[in-house]
């Protein structure tokens, strides 16, 4: 089963302000069902990079009819005023033929999300490589990458300097910023052993190398949130609706702090690149190089080095 995906692709405003669809989630439909049902939060490259924008999208799934997704009448309705005219002019006869739905539903990537709570995500084009847990609830677009793993020892292998300088070496290019695609720099890139995605879908091995990885990533992933969203900033939101449906918690800024916190991206912190920040993917450096075994590793090793190791070790395996 894959690993990575590129997430869903519209094709047609199925996108809502966070206001107009908690509003939705308070109306009933004739079918008796929340209208949480079809419509969740989402989230593009930016959402990753920048703030979240709390946009919602209106998801009718994979198969459901036309007729079953009228039953959620408002998020229907508003696809059948804002997308139908839309979809009926394109030339792909599967996109006229069932407008109400994404042009890409991504059925892969929903059956690899099922059972878990949350995945990897990084936004496709960025000026810097980095990771985000995603509650599994949340839809994901097309420039977005979803890796569907719940656990930190993978989080932490994608965050290190050896899966960035493979990705850098390996991806395309979109102007300057790089590109990250799951063919070209998450599947081929050659995981320590023991640790390859392919390998460990049970769950991971409750080795020493994995361990000290998942920690790290862990202290990385809390410090990195809490900098984004300091608590003496923010409030941590969401309606009863919101809640009832597994939705995740939204950060709302304190009075005085809107302007403050608009700074607070992810882009922003790589650029400046504090020094407790270099410490964490140091920490996080250090664990994936030992569970290489790379016991000559130091931060001072060139990227040549290193992604000539790596070529090596795709190559080894490729051979096998």
């Amino acid at each position: 089963m894959s690993t990575a995906f590129i997430g869903t692709q519209k094709n047609g405003a199925f996108d809502v302000e966070g206001d107009l669809a908690r509003h939705w989630l308070t109306q009933p439909n004739p079918n008796g069902r929340p209208n949480s049902d079809v419509v969740r939060p989402w989230a593009n490259g930016m959402d990753i990079t920048r703030r979240p924008s709390d946009t919602w999208i209106i998801d009718f799934g994979t198969s459901m009819s036309e007729a079953d997704a009228s039953l959620y009448e408002l998020p229907f309705n508003y696809v059948l005023e804002n997308v139908k005219h839309v979809r009926e002019l394109v030339r792909r006869e599967g996109h006229k033929k069932y407008w109400w739905r994404f042009g890409e539903t991504r059925l892969g990537l929903r059956k690899a999300l099922s059972g878990k709570d949350r995945f990897i995500a990084t936004s496709m084009v960025a000026k810097h490589r980095f990771f985000v847990w995603l509650p599994a609830v949340q839809i994901p677009e097309n420039l977005c990458v979803a890796i569907t793993r719940s656990d930190d020892t993978t989080f932490g292998i994608l965050e290190s300097r050896f899966h960035k300088v493979w990705a850098l070496a390996l991806g395309t290019a979109l102007e300057d910023r790089p590109r990250y695609t799951p063919s070209t720099t998450f599947d081929t890139f050659p995981f320590p052993q023991g640790l390859i995605p392919a390998d460990t879908t049970t769950g991971v091995p409750n080795t020493e190398a994995a361990k000290t990885i998942s920690t790290a990533a862990q202290k990385l992933n809390a410090l990195r949130n809490n900098w984004l969203n300091p608590a003496e900033w923010v409030d941590w939101t969401r309606t009863d609706e919101e809640a009832k449906a597994g939705f995740p918690l939204r950060p709302v800024p304190k009075a005085g702090f809107e302007g403050e916190l608009k700074k607070r991206t992810l882009t922003n912190l790589y650029n400046a690149m504090p020094a407790w920040l270099i410490n964490a993917h140091v920490a996080i450096d250090n664990a994936v190089a030992k569970a290489y075994g790379w016991t000559d590793y130091t931060p001072e090793m060139p990227d040549s080095e290193i992604l000539a190791r790596l070529l090596s070790l795709n190559e080894e395996r490729s051979d096998v």
